[in-house]
């Protein structure tokens, strides 16, 4: 890695680090990008160029879900073929948020904050319209399939961090991959094949 991409990548964790400081001290309404421009020492202009919004600094896996799912290609000609590859694609990218150490904060504020959950809705719009908008236009599914596939996916995603959540906020120690697996698994419970 070299050092340029060496600062980017300090300075995004930074950024984030200091949104979810304030968002817990303050509330997501009281913290401005000013305070967290502030609390890293660096201009408001610096952390646009990172973030575009505070919201975005707090939950900076989404678009990455986002680009990770678009961009997934799939061997499968079938929407359940396409369904079962995107959502190994949505596990990868769950595990790997696991990882980050401020999963499990995040996963409180979302329990604390109800600010948060309609954040969390408005990148759930936009997951379902760019994954929708590329299987259409890669000639995958058609359009309604498409939009059912994306939906299925984000709901997916959905599901598994709101469980991993609630336990996180009543103090039970789960496995929030676990939880991922089980969704998955459930969801193929109330729709077996015929």
């Amino acid at each position: 890695m070299g050092i340029r991409e060496d600062h980017r990548i300090h300075m995004l964790r930074d950024i984030q680090h200091a949104a979810l400081d304030l968002v817990e001290e303050q509330g997501l309404e009281a913290t401005t990008v000013g305070d967290i421009a502030a609390r890293v020492g660096i201009s408001e202009r610096t952390v646009f160029r990172y973030y575009p919004t505070k919201e975005h600094a707090l939950m900076p896996g989404q678009q990455g879900l986002v680009d990770a799912l678009v961009a997934s290609e799939s061997a499968h000609h079938t929407s359940s073929g396409i369904l079962d590859d995107l959502l190994a694609v949505c596990r990868e990218h769950f595990s790997h948020e696991v990882e980050q150490r401020d999963f499990r904060r995040i996963s409180r504020l979302l329990i604390q904050e109800p600010e948060m959950l309609r954040v969390v809705m408005r990148q759930e719009r936009h997951l379902v319209e760019a994954l929708s908008a590329a299987l259409v236009h890669r000639g995958m599914l058609g359009p309604l399939q498409s939009l059912l596939v994306a939906e299925v996916v984000t709901v997916s995603w959905r599901v598994a961090w709101q469980a991993f959540a609630r336990d996180e906020f009543d103090g039970v120690d789960s496995d929030p991959v676990a939880l991922f697996d089980q969704t998955v698994h459930e969801l193929g419970q109330l729709f077996p094949s015929t």
